[in-house]
This record gives structure tokens, sequence and C-alpha cells, in this order.
């Protein structure tokens, strides 16, 4: 796959993103270099390689789930700017 300038003009559009005309030409180049790497990564022979988080072999600690201090909305809410039923009250973000 090759990324064109009409696609780099559709992505910067998608993602919201001003670029000048003089702009677009060396970001399709870089798009398409960015892709012949990924392209070189996947000529790699990863058959038989177990995938892993860490080069160094750790196990996490583990503890009971327990609840140990419940019904305590009545202090987390003394915290609260502004509450209502033991809920916290935000600015409306989206209308």
């Amino acid at each position: 796959m090759s990324v064109d300038n009409k696609t780099v003009r559709h992505i910067a559009r998608l993602a919201r993103i001003a670029l000048a005309e003089e702009q677009v030409e060396p970001m399709a180049n870089e798009l398409n270099n960015i892709l012949d790497w990924v392209r070189q990564l996947e000529e790699v022979d990863v058959a038989g390689v177990p995938p892993l988080t860490s080069v160094v072999e750790q196990r996490l600690k583990m503890r009971d789930d327990l609840v140990t201090e419940g019904d305590q909305a009545d202090a987390l809410m003394a915290n609260a700017p502004e509450a209502e039923d033991h809920f916290f009250v935000v600015p409306r973000v989206v209308e």
C-alpha cells in the first residue's frame, strides 16, 4: 500500500490537522517510509517466540481481594466541592 497526496489530505482532515499544501508531499513520503519499515518488521520470523511484556521474568504479587473499609460514602463526599446523592457533581462537558 502506498500513500498518495489525496490520502494524506484525507487523513489530515480526519485527524483535524491543518496541513499546508507544501507539507502534503513530504508527509506522504514520511508515511510511506513508515509503512515500508512496518513491512520490514513483517519479514521477521517469530515462530516459536513466546510473547513477553518484560525482558525480566516477573510474577506479580497476589493478595486477597477483600474490602477492608466499606461504607465510607459520607466521608468521601465530605471532600467533594459539590455532591448529590453520593455522586460528585461536575460541569457538563457534552451537550
